[in-house]
């Protein structure tokens, strides 16, 4: 089942709610009559209103969290990646080997360019 259909349902009851709770606050400002509507007041619509508005903002977050979620998992596992090769590298430089699965890293392009730290104890 596609989620914009009820989104959509979701902002029209929303507003819906939003416009009988004007007129509920209006007939209540107008006259002595204080009307309801299903025992729903003005202030009760407006609640009602928002409840439905969250609701799609939060159908509608998931929705676009699930659409891109492999987007964001590769993305998180390239800079994984890259980092696990630079700390190779680094390891590799201060150690003074070389290991043979990993390939250095072009220094133009590397983020950390700087030499590595080093401890206080020197080690």
């Amino acid at each position: 089942m596609t989620i914009l259909p009820l989104v959509d349902l979701l902002i029209l009851f929303g507003s819906g709610s939003v416009a009988v709770g004007f007129l509920l606050k209006g007939v209540a400002l107008t006259t002595t009559y204080r009307p309801t509507l299903l025992g729903f007041t003005a202030m009760d619509m407006l609640l009602i209103a928002l409840l439905a508005f969250a609701m799609a903002l939060v159908l509608t977050a998931r929705t676009w969290i699930k659409l891109n979620e492999p987007h964001l998992q590769a993305l998180q596992r390239r800079i994984g990646e890259e980092e696990a090769r630079r700390r190779a590298q680094e390891y590799e430089e201060r150690n003074g080997h070389r290991r043979a699965d990993v390939e250095p890293i072009a220094p133009a392009s590397s983020p950390a360019s700087r030499p590595p730290r080093t401890s206080a104890s020197g080690h």
